[in-house]
């Protein structure tokens, strides 16, 4: 090669292959590699089953075409079958910490294609209100809480139906009055400025019963039990629950959410371990949020006897309680008979003791991600607010203000900004409109327990605010983290993988929405696993809302009928060909093997 009046010239005799023809030969080359070790065979089905997508131009115009197929009923025993929590398998993992209570999904080789029966003698739930104080003993056969907890009076079984007379270990006077005085010691539990809260060792969620009707949405949270189906009582009764343990992962929850955390005797032993469990409430409680303790160590003083201890080791339990809360920031608010309350500091500039290498817990360090928490382990160590962020509960809108406006938050979202959090809002009051022309149940007492099982900001949610009804707002693990802004707007929700089941009993839902749920998901979830989890914690005779693109809603369809699902297919709210609703009920059907 020389260079010749700034041009670049290449001699004829030059034995330097020219780089183009480089690139066509190394093309060519794995091209036929590609052909050798990437057989038609081995390409990525769509769902695996259905043809193999060759363009998106193909996905766009050409629907997904699947085969009928029927699936086949569970075994009885399969009735209240959890999958990722399951009894049969606790024994494969480690006692330590009770982790064998947390999250263990099944393979993919031992997944269920079955559809789950309902119990001997099913009935279709009682209406809210009514159910949030008796149901049907044969949708809940389980008289182990009713034997051993009777003098606490949780629920008493009379004739056909459990009732819940509201009682518990540490308000024998019945959560009535047992909230009331709680509201005693924080007056921003009546003005709208407590408005979500999380229930640790919830039992049969009467505390989170008793919250609806004073305007605060908790979470109540319990782990599965081989006796005590707390998490299935609670949503039984229509009350908003949710599997899930303190152990050695983090809660599916963004840090800074709850605005109230609650403990009623859950026997969480707070000050052990280095005070991890602590530490992960820290994490998802809002600056300026409440921290209700009732039970020991609290009120010690009167009450070591009834707890079979003695007043010293109480003492020193409530002492190691107390340093540890100052440590991370926390002062105690209020205290009176066995409630204590401590709030979380808004003042950033309280955490700086933790630079002073002599204080435990440290500070978190910067590459731990503070809303990381699908399947993240719990780590020994503060998370500090973003001092950025109006995060603090004082500096929040109050209720219902803050349900239509745009959190601080949402400019953390890739996208995210106000106008695009109002859109979001205005869209949604228009399809839920839509929506109940669609189905009239929305807004009955036919639909309590709804899921948006992949919202962006709690739009749909927000646009049924006035029915009788709640909703679980799923944030896929793998999507956008957009659930910091559905708390901050006064809602709850968890993350999820759709991959996978989620943490809830069967037949605990009403209404199913799925909004663009499988166009997301389809390049990691099969299509079939991902509708035979929703018919599992689908109620009987309840409904699903599914909105898709042309591309899938007939093979969705097809599969939905597999499992004794009735849908139509009608028209979104502008009527466009790219997308379709599918309006499907769940049938009424009982086990071959039932009596």
């Amino acid at each position: 090669m020389k260079h010749k009046d700034g041009k670049l010239i290449i001699e004829k005799n030059s034995r330097v292959v020219p780089l183009t023809v480089l690139l066509v030969v190394l093309c060519a080359f794995s091209f036929y590699l590609g052909k050798v070790y990437c057989p038609e065979k081995d390409r990525i089905v769509a769902n695996g089953i259905g043809k193999a997508v060759e363009s998106s131009k193909a996905a766009v115009h050409v629907p997904l075409q699947v085969k009928s197929v029927s699936f086949p009923e569970c075994g009885i025993d399969y009735q209240d079958y959890t999958p990722c929590t399951d009894p049969n398998r606790w024994r494969k993992y480690d006692v330590h910490r009770l982790t064998f209570m947390e999250r263990h999904c099944p393979p993919l080789f031992e997944r269920k294609e079955c559809l789950v029966p309902p119990p001997d003698g099913y009935k279709v739930p009682i209406k809210w209100p009514t159910s949030k104080n008796e149901c049907w003993y044969r949708n809940v056969p389980y008289d182990w809480i009713n034997k051993q907890k009777s003098n606490q009076h949780w629920l008493q079984k009379e004739g056909e139906k459990f009732r819940f007379p509201g009682g518990g270990t540490m308000f024998p006077n019945g959560v009535g009055a047992y909230v009331d005085l709680m509201q005693d010691l924080i007056p921003g539990m009546k003005d709208g400025t407590v408005r979500t809260a999380i229930d640790t060792g919830c039992g049969v969620a009467s505390w989170g019963g008793d919250l609806l009707d004073r305007g605060i949405l908790t979470v109540s949270l319990a782990p599965r039990d081989n006796h005590e189906a707390q998490v299935q009582f609670a949503l039984e009764r229509g009350i908003p629950a949710i599997l899930g343990i303190i152990s050695t992962q983090r809660l599916p929850f963004p840090s800074n959410s709850f605005d109230m955390a609650h403990c009623s005797r859950c026997l969480i032993p707070w000050t052990e371990f280095g005070g991890i469990y602590l530490l992960e409430v820290h994490r998802i409680l809002r600056p300026g949020g409440f921290w209700v303790l009732s039970g020991p160590p609290v009120n010690y003083e009167n009450r070591w006897r009834g707890w079979n201890t003695t007043i010293e080791d109480q003492k020193s339990d409530y002492e190691k309680l107390q340093e540890l809360l100052t440590t991370m920031c926390f002062k105690l608010y209020d205290k009176k008979d066995d409630i204590a309350v401590w709030q979380k500091s808004s003042d950033n500039n309280c955490y700086k003791q933790l630079d002073s290498v002599d204080i435990y817990p440290p500070k978190c360090d910067d590459g731990t991600e503070p809303d990381s928490a699908w399947y993240t382990p719990l780590r020994p160590c503060v998370v500090i607010p973003n001092k950025k962020r109006k995060l603090a509960l004082p500096s929040l809108p109050k209720w219902p203000e803050r349900l239509h406006s745009a959190p601080e938050r949402v400019a953390d979202v890739r996208g995210g900004s106000d106008g695009s959090f109002k859109h979001d809002d205005s869209k949604w009051k228009v399809r839920a409109k839509h929506y109940k022309k669609l189905l009239p149940a929305i807004g009955t007492d036919k639909i309590r327990n709804v899921m948006d099982m992949n919202t962006l900001y709690g739009g749909f949610a927000a646009s049924v605010i006035d029915a009788p009804l709640w909703v679980m707002n799923v944030v896929s693990s793998y999507a956008e983290n957009t659930l910091a802004v559905v708390y901050d707007r006064g809602l709850i929700g968890t993350y999820h993988d759709w991959c996978e089941a989620f943490s809830t009993y069967p037949r605990t839902y009403d209404l199913l929405h799925a909004d663009g749920l499988f166009t997301s998901e389809s390049h990691r979830c099969d299509m079939k696993f991902v509708l035979l989890e929703m018919d599992r914690i689908l109620r009987p005779n309840g409904y699903a809302i599914i909105r898709e693109s042309s591309f899938y809603t007939d093979a969705v369809a097809t599969l939905a009928k597999g499992m004794k699902w009735s849908c139509r297919k009608e028209d979104t709210e502008y009527g466009v060909e790219k997308e379709k609703l599918l309006i499907c009920q769940k049938k009424l059907w009982y086990s071959k093997q039932s009596s």
